[in-house]
């Protein structure tokens, strides 16, 4: 890859913060677009799950290490993209913060990353291949049917990431990155079936009682509409 760490996250904060017209970052809120979470599966995830991301033959575990962190900064630009439809997520101003806040980690985990391609296949072709993998695990995380349960998760993982200490992300990472992958599947509010239903009045399809109108044209009228009522059904 011909660009730097450094340069390459620079320039995707500031294409994301110029995309709405941002000046910075901001602290983040607590939102959501469903009323109720949807019942994602999540639990603990090794870095050389599958679930993770795409393959790495021959790894080391600090590679592993690197590319969990790496899948899971992936799937948060994604959302940072896909979810502006509810500025509420923050899910702009969240990346921007997460990529300032975890640098060192994030340079660290990119290095890593690109010492594997370079080793696997070459410093000719390693860089070649760094740049598909990171195209196909962009491509990965993107979701039309699942977009509202996708963006929530990923609002409430960034802001878990804002939250952890300088060198955790790794930490919330293989917390967090089942639940994030397992999010790209549809889910529906459960709102919509576990609310009581209301019941409503029965319809009266019986006749006005004219006599209760007080207004003496307005009864007038009602007696000749009943009346004309009563010729048209005989």
């Amino acid at each position: 890859m011909g660009k730097s760490l450094k340069s390459r996250l620079k320039a995707a904060s500031l294409a994301l913060t110029a995309a709405i017209g941002l000046a910075g970052t901001s602290a983040p809120v607590s939102a959501q677009v469903l009323l109720y979470d949807p019942n994602i599966p999540s639990s603990p995830i090794e870095p050389s799950d599958p679930l993770v991301g795409i393959a790495l033959p021959g790894a080391t575990p600090a590679e592993y290490r690197a590319h969990l962190i790496w899948n899971l900064r992936s799937g948060l630009n994604v959302a940072a993209l896909q979810c502006q439809f509810s500025p509420y997520l923050r899910t702009v101003d969240n990346y921007n913060g997460i990529l300032a806040h975890h640098s060192r980690e994030l340079a660290a985990a990119y290095t890593a990353l690109e010492g594997y391609f370079r080793r696997i296949n070459g410093p000719r072709n390693g860089p070649r291949r760094f740049d598909d993998y990171s195209t196909q695990t962009y491509n990965n995380f993107s979701t039309l049917q699942a977009q509202l349960g996708f963006c929530q998760t990923a609002a409430r993982i960034g802001r878990a990431l804002l939250a952890a200490r300088q060198g955790e992300f790794y930490t919330v990472g293989a917390a967090q990155m089942r639940l994030l992958r397992n999010s790209l599947t549809p889910a529906h509010d459960s709102y919509l079936f576990t609310r009581t239903p209301i019941v409503l009045a029965p319809l009266s399809l019986a006749p006005e009682d004219c006599r209760t109108i007080r207004d003496r044209r307005e009864r007038r009228q009602c007696e000749r509409d009943q009346r004309d009522a009563r010729r048209r059904g005989s």
